[in-house]
């Protein structure tokens, strides 16, 4: 009888704790309303804007030069010799390209720069969210803001652990609020 009791108190002590070794912590965070209330966020937009300014300027300056160039053409080709008219009318041609081309060097180096910029504060935030998770002990946690889970049970929303994490002030947590399911 003794050895029937032991083997059922074993067995039910491997069930219970076969149970709870399967239960997984899931959690769950909106990562955009993160790193919109992250200082370093605003930081970041802001040095883009101000680089695509500089870009805009550039181009700004150089559609100048080509219309300065093309109206003083239209006022003198029909005095101009043929060979002269052709020069000038390459010259507006490559300059015309040199603005295309720089439009599109700029649009590349201006992704460039907005990606080298954003990436710290999504390595910061994903530090964050991986220590909040750990201390809390969520094996997963999921990102709301893709909208690639499509259904889930009710978890556990951990923004405002990984807002206080990062010393967010209550201020600048309250203008963002998560996504209703």
């Amino acid at each position: 009888m003794k050895n029937v009791l032991k083997i059922a108190v074993v067995g039910v002590a491997i069930v219970v704790s076969s149970y709870t070794a399967s239960a997984q912590k899931v959690a769950h965070i909106n990562l955009d309303s993160l790193i919109t209330l992250m200082p370093e966020s605003k930081i970041a937009q802001q040095a883009v804007q101000d680089y695509a300014k500089q870009l805009e300027q550039q181009v700004t300056a150089m559609q100048s030069e080509l219309q300065t160039k093309y109206e003083a053409y239209q006022a003198g080709s029909k005095d101009m010799a043929e060979l002269v008219r052709a020069a000038k009318e390459k010259e507006l041609n490559d300059l015309n390209q040199r603005i295309t081309d720089f439009q599109q060097q700029a649009q590349a180096d201006y992704q460039k720069k907005s990606a080298e910029l954003s990436k710290p504060v999504y390595e910061k935030a994903k530090k964050t969210i991986d220590l909040v998770a750990k201390d809390n002990g969520y094996k997963y946690v999921l990102d709301t803001s893709t909208g690639l889970v499509l259904y889930s049970e009710p978890t556990d929303d951990i923004i405002s652990l990984v807002i206080k994490k990062l010393g967010i002030t209550a201020a600048a947590a309250t203008t963002v609020t998560p996504p209703k399911k």
